[in-house]
């Protein structure tokens, strides 16, 4: 009887146990503006979230904390003291267009306040869901020993997957289409990834307002779901040459940084179209604001490029080489253009000192001939050279006034080179320079608080034509799908000896594109960049007399609007973009040749007259084959777009 008694008490203090744990759990619910995506957090002995897309659950429930030495782990046993919501419509006016001169910036926004002095917010948005953790500890300096980021997918999708080999890296990837569980725990990409929803919208991976703090990597598991690992901080580091400072040891932790501060967005764009994934500008949009107080000086436009080409120039009477009169060569045929800068590339200083001009170089006599011709001078270097002779060459530049920097080589995104961006970007704004970065991580929004950050790699682009088959134009397809969602990408487009995928070959110092000619022009609408290359020899341009010269002189790197008209991961795409009364058109293809209809009801009621540049009769065989033809047009027209295996077509609309 005793035993019997016992026993029942026990199971009633179970009992209670469980009922005490199910009161305890908490469900929390944020609908985007639109209710078509829903975000369910869950607080129980942890934090969760799942994300639904009309109403089919795309992401289960995922564990989010983060590991403060000597605090705990945020996220864990989380005691909820506070929830407020709020929501946004507002019209953002980037200081740099991109896609367009407006953002409509809404959302709305749940804020979860927790014992221990951190919250969480969520944001969703009609394009896709965020969230940050947010600290306001009573410490000064913390130590992050890691965070938990844990995507849980509700199936076993594809994925495009750019596949990094260590955390030294360019962040220059082909894209691997993989079945999630293809990916075991030994593997990792960088970021923007985008999983394909079997039956549902695409889901592009990335993240937004990374400060003091390092990137992110997705690895996987084997399964359907995936976690966020860090580069975590370098405590020994060994230079090879002038450029390559590689960690040979690391600290157990990822960073070192404010006990009070937000940390970073991460984020997922949900398009329903893959379209969508071309107009989203949700990284913007997480971003912190402006910071700049007179940004007024910040000159977006066109650049004659020497590097690619390899000073390939011809029917000169000089020397062609890394040498002032080639220099001015390229000056004479940016200003007959029209375009704005030239850029000096490797070579103009002696590796290692940027304080020793190279022999037959003369900086300030190309910047005073540039000033007479109206083009101005972006000069290259390699970041580990500017960052031991930091203030020499921040003074140098203002002493001989060029106008920007192409930074090069930095290959890592742990939190001191994070931080080194940022210094980067609020050096140049003081001096009034524009920065491109290259050898760099993807954009996470420091273009919109620094927008002289005016673009940056982070893209497998031309350059790799000289060294490898890698740019197709699948490749090509891939790109405005998933690197250019989450920011401008200096791809470095205009070759003009275009090769059909049989004829391809990959010659350093004589370069060539795959795709014809039309594709390549198509490039400079349909890839985002303020600061757009001309990566060819300006003699080959030359030879090209006056439709394909006159484009290029006209065709613009900011806009006011952009419309996808049709459009398909790595197959196709058709889009819109306008600037003042000018529409341009322009179209993509891969390895497949296609048809296109598209009527033009976008354009204003009238008359508009079209240039048309499309794939030769004889393309398909000779690449550089295209032809120039014009016509009348109207709303009610309809165009058939036709474009051979890696073709292209660009039609400029101007009203008569």
């Amino acid at each position: 009887m005793k035993s019997l008694k016992r026993d029942s008490v026990l199971l009633l203090i179970l009992m209670l146990g469980i009922f005490s744990n199910v009161q305890a759990q908490e469900t929390v619910e944020l609908s985007s503006p639109d209710q078509r995506t829903k975000v369910t957090v869950t607080i129980d002995d942890a934090i969760q979230y799942t994300v639904e897309f009309q109403g089919e659950q795309i992401l289960s429930p995922s564990e989010l904390s983060l590991n403060v030495r000597d605090v705990g782990v945020l996220g864990q046993n989380p005691d909820l003291v506070k929830q407020n919501r709020t929501s946004v419509d507002t019209i953002l006016q980037p200081v740099v267009q991109r896609k367009s001169n407006q953002i409509i910036d809404k959302h709305n926004e749940l804020r979860l306040d927790f014992a221990g002095d951190y919250s969480v917010i969520f944001r969703a948005y009609n394009d896709g869901i965020a969230y940050r953790f947010l600290a306001d500890l009573p410490e000064e300096e913390v130590i992050v020993n890691g965070e938990q980021l844990e995507f849980n997918f509700s199936g076993n999708h594809e994925i495009y997957f750019p596949e990094e080999e260590s955390f030294m890296t360019h962040q220059e990837r082909s894209y691997l289409n993989l079945k999630l569980n293809e990916i075991s725990s030994d593997r990792f990409s960088s970021i923007p990834a985008l999983v394909d929803i079997d039956g549902g919208p695409k889901v592009l991976i990335s993240e937004a307002d990374l400060q003091d703090y390092p990137g992110y990597y997705l690895q996987g598991t084997g399964s359907t779901t995936f976690t966020g690992i860090f580069p975590h901080v370098a405590t020994e580091e060994k230079l090879e040459g002038d450029r390559n400072l590689h960690v040979t040891d690391r600290a157990d932790y990822i960073a070192e940084t404010s006990g009070s501060r937000s940390f970073p967005w991460r984020m997922m764009v949900i398009a329903e179209n893959d379209g969508d994934l071309i107009t989203n500008q949700m990284v913007y949009k997480l971003a912190e604001p402006n910071r700049i107080e007179d940004p007024s000086w910040i000159n977006t436009g066109k650049v004659a490029w020497d590097w690619w080409n390899a000073n390939n120039v011809y029917g000169v009477d000089f020397d062609a080489g890394v040498n002032t009169e080639t220099y001015k060569y390229y000056i004479d045929f940016a200003s007959e253009l029209g375009l704005d800068y030239i850029i000096l590339d490797e070579g103009w200083y002696e590796l290692g000192d940027l304080s020793s001009v190279s022999e037959g170089m003369d900086i300030e006599e190309l910047v005073a001939y540039g000033d007479s011709k109206g083009v101005d001078i972006i000069l290259w270097v390699v970041w580990k050279t500017l960052e031991d002779q930091w203030d020499y060459a921040f003074n140098q530049f203002d002493e001989w006034d060029v106008k920007g920097i192409k930074v090069d080589f930095m290959q890592r995104d742990d939190q001191w080179m994070v931080n080194w961006y940022w210094d980067v970007a609020q050096e140049a704004a003081q001096r009034e320079l524009l920065v491109d970065f290259h050898g760099s991580y993807k954009p996470t929004g420091l273009s919109r608080t620094y927008p002289n950050v005016i673009t940056r790699e982070d893209v497998k682009g031309m350059e790799h034509n000289k060294w490898s088959e890698d740019i197709t134009p699948e490749h090509n397809l891939i790109l405005p799908f998933i690197r250019m969602a989450v920011g401008a990408m200096d791809y470095t487009p205009g070759a003009m000896i275009n090769a059909t995928s049989e004829n391809f070959r990959d010659v350093f110092t004589k370069p060539m594109s795959m795709g014809t000619r039309a594709h390549e022009l198509a490039k400079y609408v349909v890839y985002e960049s303020p600061l757009q290359m001309l990566c060819d020899s300006p003699s080959h341009y030359y030879e090209q007399k006056n439709h394909t010269l006159n484009y290029l002189s006209d065709v613009p790197v900011t806009w006011d609007e952009t419309r996808v008209l049709e459009a398909e991961l790595a197959n196709y795409v058709l889009l819109a973009r306008r600037k003042g009364d000018t529409w341009y058109l322009a179209a993509m293809t891969d390895g497949d040749s296609r048809t296109l209809t598209t009527d033009l009801s976008f354009l204003e009621d009238g008359d508009y007259a079209v240039e048309i540049f499309k794939d030769g009769i004889n393309a398909d065989r000779y690449a550089s084959d295209y032809s120039y033809t014009t016509q009348r047009v109207s709303r009610e027209t309809q165009l058939d777009i036709e474009m051979v295996s890696g073709g292209g077509w660009v039609g400029v609309i101007r009203p008569e």
